[in-house]
C-alpha cells in the first residue's frame, strides 16, 4: 500500500495533508491511507463528514480498524449508482425536502392511464395466455428476494416457507417449478427443436444470500439446471443520523457506519452492472419479468400478462388488481406535470386521495360504475420490455428515483428517532421513461392473481373485517380457492367453501386442491383434463402431480393424490372416500409447533388418504 505522503502527492495534494487541517486525528493518520481512500476522505470531509474521524486515536492504535472503516467506505462508494459522494448530496436534497414538507407531486396532474381489464376464462383471457406463454421463451425472469420473514414471525428467507401445507412446496420451488412448465410449454408450441432456457435471477441481500444458496444446491436447484440460476446480491446502504445527511456511525462500533437495505429498487442497477442484460439481448430474448417473494398466485398471471405485453407492444406492464377506493394499495396513476412531462406510476393510497382532491376531484379516490376505484391496485409484478430497458439503463445506469422516510422526534422536525437512510422501490423504474414510452398494465381479479404472505398473525388479526389479511392464513388459503374456482370454470362441481376462524382471522376453507404447474400452467390446459362431472367436497384434498391426469367423472371425499410420469396418462373416473385430512387448529404462540405452521394457524393431521403412483408408461385408469 502506498503511503498517505505518496497517496497525497500523487493526487497533487500538498504533502503536509493541508486539505485535512480541520480534522487533526484524520491528518495524523493519512499515512495508513491507499490513494483512492484519501481522496474518499477529502470527499467526506468536503460534505460536512468530519465527525467519522473526530474519535481516531494517534497512528500505531486500532490501525487495522481504521483500514476497515475505509474498506467498508469504498464497498459503500462502489455500490451506488455515482458513488458515496452522490448518495449524500441525494440525501440533503430529499431531507431538506422532507423537513419543508415539500410534496413530490407538486404540479403533477393524475388522470387514469390506459391498460387492458382481463375477465378470467373468457376467450380473449385464453387467447392471450397463449401468446404470453409463446413469447415465455424469450422471457428472463427476476425475484426480488432480500427480505427475512421476521416481519411473518419466521426466522427463516421467506422464499423457503411453504406456500401451501398440503404438499409443503415452497415458495422457490412453486416459482421454478412454473418458469420450467413455462419453458416447456414455450418450446412445443415453436417446431424447430427449440432449447431455450429460461434465466432465473434472484436478487438477495447479506441476509438471504447464504440460506437461498443452501435452499438451491440441497434441493438440487429444483429441477432447473444450475447455469440457468444467477443470484445478484444488494449491498445496504448508509443511514443518516441527521437533516445535515451526517452518516451514522454504527452504535456498537465506532469504526463502522451504520447501514440499512436500500429497497429492491437496486435490482435495477444490479442487473445493469452485471452484464446480464446485454447478454440476453445478444441472445434474443424480449423481455424481463419482475416478482416479489411470497404471491403464491402470481404465475396464474403471468402467461396472460405477457400475452398483453407482447399483443401491445407495451415497454412497462405493471400487474394490478381491481382496487376499492381509499384501499391501503398503491394505485397505478398517469401524472402529467404542468411542464409536460408525464408518468404511469404507482402513488401510495395515502398520497393518491389527497392528489386528486387537491387537482378538481372533490370526492378524491371515489369508486366508479364498476363498484371499484379506476386506479387499479399496484401488486409490484413488472414486464419490460428488454431493448428500451437496456436503453434507459445505460442513462440512468439502473438509478431509481429515491425516497426518505425520517422518523422524526417532534413537530420541528430537527431531529430523528433514529437514524434513516435513503430507498428505492422497483416499481419507481418508470418515473424517468421518456413521454413516448409504451407503460400501461394489466388488471386481473384478487382471488386469481395476488395472496401475499407479508404480515405476522397478531398485525393480520387487527385488520379491519373486509380487508385483506396478508397473512400465511388468508395466503394458502387462497390458493385453494383459486384452484377450486379454477376447476368450477372448467366444469367441475367443487364444494362451497366453509368459513372457519385461524389465528384471529376468519377465512373461506375452500377444499384443499393443488397441482404442479405443469399440470394447469393455463386455463386452456386445464379445461381440456376436466371432464364429465367431476366433484370434490368441501372436507377433500386433491393433489396433481403428473402432467396428463384427467378429471373424468371422479368423485372425491377425502383425500386423493395422484402422481404420474409424463408418459402416463391417467384418468380418475371413480368415487374416492376416505377419511381425509382434517385442519387442526393451532395457537401463534404455542412454541412447540414450528414457526411455519405457528403463524398460518392450523396444521393438517393426515388420517387416511388414497395416493396412486403411476410409474408405467401407457394409459391408466382409477377406477371404482
Amino acid at each position: 500500500m502506498a503511503s498517505g505522503a505518496d497517496a497525497a502527492a500523487a493526487l497533487g495534494i500538498s504533502g503536509d495533508g493541508e486539505w485535512a487541517a480541520a480534522c487533526p486525528p484524520l491528518r495524523r493518520n493519512l499515512q495508513l491511507l491507499a490513494p483512492d481512500e484519501v481522496e474518499l476522505a477529502k470527499m467526506l470531509l468536503n460534505e460536512g463528514q468530519i465527525h467519522l474521524f473526530e474519535h481516531w486515536p494517534e497512528p500505531g492504535v486500532d490501525d487495522d480498524k481504521k483500514r476497515g472503516f475505509f474498506d467498508q467506505v469504498r464497498r459503500l462508494n462502489s455500490s451506488y449508482p455515482g458513488g458515496l459522494l452522490s448518495y449524500i448530496q441525494n440525501a440533503k436534497k430529499l431531507l431538506a425536502d422532507s423537513k419543508a414538507g415539500k410534496n413530490p407531486y407538486d404540479g403533477f396532474t393524475p388522470s387514469v392511464p390506459s391498460g387492458e381489464v382481463l375477465n378470467f376464462g373468457d376467450d380473449n383471457f385464453v387467447s392471450l395466455e397463449a401468446a404470453g406463454i409463446k413469447e415465455a421463451r424469450n422471457a428472463a425472469f427476476v425475484l426480488v428476494a432480500g427480505g427475512l420473514g421476521e416481519r411473518l414471525g419466521y426466522k427463516g428467507i421467506k422464499v423457503a416457507l411453504p406456500r401451501e401445507t398440503t404438499t409443503g412446496k415452497c415458495f422457490l420451488q412453486h416459482y421454478i417449478e412454473s418458469i420450467l412448465a413455462l419453458q416447456e410449454a414455450s418450446c412445443k408450441m415453436v417446431d424447430d427443436g427449440c432449447q431455450t432456457k429460461i434465466p432465473f435471477v434472484i436478487m438477495t441481500s447479506d441476509d438471504t444470500n447464504a440460506l437461498t444458496i443452501k435452499l438451491l444446491e440441497s434441493n438440487s436447484y429444483f429441477g432447473m439446471e444450475p447455469s440457468q440460476v444467477k443470484l445478484l446480491k444488494q449491498e445496504k446502504v448508509a443511514c443518516l443520523a441527521d437533516n445535515d445527511a451526517r452518516l451514522a456511525l454504527d452504535p456498537s462500533d465506532k469504526y463502522k457506519i451504520q447501514t440499512k437495505p436500500h429497497g429492491h429498487g437496486d435490482v435495477h442497477s444490479l442487473l445493469y452492472s452485471s452484464g446480464l442484460l446485454e447478454q440476453w439481448k445478444s441472445e434474443g430474448r424480449k423481455w424481463v419479468l419482475f416478482f416479489q417473494d411470497t404471491n403464491g398466485l402470481l404465475f396464474n398471471a403471468i402467461p396472460s400478462a405477457l400475452g398483453v405485453s407482447a399483443t401491445k407492444g407495451y415497454n412497462v406492464n405493471s400487474l394490478a388488481v381491481p382496487r376499492k377506493a381509499k384501499e391501503a394499495i398503491g394505485g397505478i396513476t398517469k401524472l402529467t406535470h404542468v411542464d409536460g412531462r408525464t408518468m404511469v406510476i404507482n402513488v401510495e393510497y395515502n398520497q393518491l386521495d389527497p392528489l386528486l382532491r387537491a387537482t378538481g376531484h372533490p370526492d378524491g379516490d371515489a369508486n366508479c360504475e364498476t363498484g371499484y376505484s379506476p386506479y387499479p391496485g399496484n401488486i409490484n409484478q413488472l414486464i419490460l420490455e428488454l431493448g428500451p430497458y437496456i436503453e434507459e439503463l445505460k442513462k440512468t445506469h439502473g438509478a431509481i428515483s429515491e425516497f426518505v422516510n425520517p422518523k422524526y422526534t417532534d413537530s420541528t422536525k430537527t431531529a430523528f428517532k433514529s437514524s434513516t437512510r435513503l430507498e428505492c422501490m422497483m416499481q419507481d423504474y418508470p418515473k424517468t421513461l421518456p413521454p413516448s414510452a409504451k407503460v400501461g398494465f394489466t388488471v386481473m381479479d384478487t382471488w386469481l392473481a395476488y395472496a401475499p404472505v407479508k404480515n405476522n398473525p397478531e398485525d393480520a388479526a387487527k385488520v379491519p373485517k373486509g380487508n385483506p389479511y396478508h397473512s400465511a392464513t388468508s395466503g394458502e388459503m387462497a390458493i385453494y380457492r383459486a384452484n377450486s374456482l379454477i376447476l368450477r370454470k372448467a366444469g367441475a362441481q367443487i364444494a362451497d367453501p366453509v368459513v372457519d376462524t385461524f389465528n384471529g382471522q376468519e377465512v373461506e376453507v375452500w377444499p384443499r386442491i393443488t397441482w404442479s404447474p405443469r399440470w394447469g400452467l393455463n386455463f386452456k390446459s386445464v379445461k381440456e383434463k376436466v371432464h364429465d362431472n367431476s366433484s370434490v367436497s368441501q372436507r377433500s384434498a386433491l393433489v396433481i402431480n403428473g402432467q396428463n391426469v384427467f378429471l373424468e367423472g371422479l368423485s372425491l371425499d377425502g383425500t386423493l393424490i395422484v402422481n404420474a410420469i409424463d408418459e402416463a396418462e391417467v384418468k380418475l373416473t371413480s368415487h374416492v372416500q376416505n377419511k381425509g385430512w382434517i385442519i387442526q387448529h393451532v395457537d401463534y404462540k404455542d412454541t412447540s409447533e414450528k414457526e411455519e405452521i405457528r403463524i398460518r394457524g392450523f396444521k393438517l393431521e393426515k388420517i387416511e388418504q388414497l395416493e396412486v403412483n403411476y410409474t408405467e408408461p401407457g394409459k391408466h385408469s382409477l377406477s371404482a
